[in-house]
């Protein structure tokens, strides 16, 4: 297989990523529990159609010196037998430390456990310098989040060799949200680019990403504008420095008393958390905002901004994400009132994607007030759903798992019509934050569902049945 060797070369301060053959080994596939569809937690049960099974995977993969590490992350599978499942990977969003992981059922796990509830086989790569990795986490780099998800995608094909229950059926679905959103888009790349033979990708959501590192993130670090996560920056100016050493000293970047305190979070003394509220009360206390550039250097502010040679600089461009065109249906999704993750990034994503020629994508602000945890819900709802129009999950007979449901009109007004349910089903009407708003159970082949309190809008309607598991989008004007 192809894999990523980094060199930095501090003449010209350039990171360049050369692929060389090198054998990716599955090392250890660990069951740490199952999960009954019944005992998912609540934010689960309006998605599951099963329960699922988690394990933790050790595999190779190289570090960001090119040198073999072993690297960890969460596979889940579906509660199924004799079928042909999906594979999909979750990029995780940013995490407190190292133990706070997919792979210790932490670290936003959740997310893939709702989409192996839903009938994928799911990856959740911990990352590089995360969970079992060795070293400081590569925070944001592009390169190695792609590489690490890659590797972990040859382990499941690994293990998938000697499943009999859940088998792959080639098809590939990618998410992530926060951080995942950059890792996810960087991984879409590099696939489309260099994978598309062995791992063609059949459709993709980039949630609330920080994809221009170099435009939107910079400008943000270096405004007067208070930030609620100060922290994220040096924690990129320290990961970028594990990968193109732009200094000798934390300290040339970074003032006191700021900067001990950030050498405490990258000995692995403090959790990034932590890091961030003393981060703040310290701004607080002394500037009067929490401003993020009141921590650097002057100098240095003045330094990246009138230079775009600077290696920092440098090193921000080289993990933007987004300056290529995907070729399979793609969703960015976003929340405008975004107080983490600024719109901005996805709106940029959008207009040069569309630029470059992308096929089929689509970018949605799905909230004008949801804030960067609030949008996490639509978010999820809409990767679901959009993700349920390809997806396909085969029997042993090679017969496609769903339900003959029909409805019309739609759009629909004041009523619906609803063909094909299952006696003893239960319908639901929700709407992208994932609210059910109404609810029926099924008790004859055909219904009529009122729909004239409703405003005008896009909902789901599902089904959940003994029979299986059905939904649809439909519109209301």
């Amino acid at each position: 297989m192809k894999a990523f060797f980094y060199t930095s070369f501090f003449l010209c301060l350039t990171l360049f990523a050369s692929r060389t053959a090198q054998a990716q080994e599955l090392i250890e596939v660990t069951f740490l529990q199952g999960v009954a569809q019944s005992e998912l937690p609540s934010d689960f049960q309006l998605f599951a159609e099963n329960g699922i099974d988690l394990y933790k995977v050790l595999y190779t993969t190289p570090d960001i010196e090119g040198r073999t590490d072993t690297a960890s992350g969460l596979m889940v599978l579906p509660q199924l037998e004799n079928v042909q499942v999906p594979m999909m990977v979750v990029q995780h969003g940013t995490v407190d430390g190292p133990d706070d992981v997919p792979s210790n059922i932490r670290g936003g796990w959740e997310l893939a456990g709702i989409f192996g509830a839903l009938g994928y086989a799911v990856i959740a790569p911990d990352m590089l310098g995360l969970g079992e990795a060795r070293g400081f986490h590569p925070y944001v780099h592009a390169a190695t989040e792609s590489s690490a998800a890659i590797d972990m995608m040859y382990a499941m094909q690994q293990f998938d060799a000697e499943s009999a229950d859940v088998t792959l059926n080639g098809q590939l679905f990618l998410t992530g949200y926060s951080q995942g959103g950059h890792a996810v888009q960087a991984l879409h790349r590099d696939l489309q680019a260099d994978y598309s033979d062995e791992f063609p990708v059949t459709a993709a959501t980039h949630l609330s990403g920080p994809y221009s590192i170099s435009g939107v993130m910079y400008d943000l670090i270096v405004s007067d504008q208070p930030y609620g996560t100060v922290a994220y920056a040096p924690y990129t100016l320290m990961s970028y420095n594990e990968v193109y050493g732009l200094y000798d000293d934390l300290g040339e970047y970074i003032k006191q008393p700021y900067a001990d305190m950030c050498r405490e979070f990258y000995r692995g003394e403090v959790g990034l958390f932590d890091l961030n509220a003393r981060l703040i009360d310290t701004l607080i206390a002394r500037e009067g905002a929490s401003v993020t550039k009141f921590m650097l250097q002057d100098s240095i502010i003045a330094a990246i901004t009138d230079n775009p040679d600077h290696p920092m600089r440098v090193a921000l461009a080289d993990n933007d994400t987004y300056d290529w065109a995907p070729q399979v249906p793609t969703r960015i999704y976003y929340c405008e009132g975004d107080d983490q993750v600024p719109f901005r990034n996805s709106v940029l994503a959008d207009s040069v994607m569309q630029a470059n020629g992308a096929t089929d994508l689509v970018s949605s602000d799905l909230s004008a007030t949801a804030d960067h945890r609030e949008c996490i819900t639509p978010a999820l709802v809409s990767t679901i759903f959009f993700f349920g129009n390809y997806r396909e999950i085969t029997t042993s007979t090679n017969q496609r798992y769903q339900m003959p449901v029909r409805v019309w009109p739609n759009p629909a007004t004041n009523y619906l019509q609803v063909q094909g349910l299952p006696a003893n089903g239960q319908l639901r009407l929700i709407d992208l934050n994932g609210r059910i708003l109404k609810n029926w159970t099924t008790q004859q082949q055909q219904m009529q569902l009122n729909l004239s309190n409703l405003h005008s809008g896009i909902y789901v309607l599902q089904l959940e049945s003994a029979q299986g598991y059905w939904s649809q989008k439909i519109m209301i004007r």
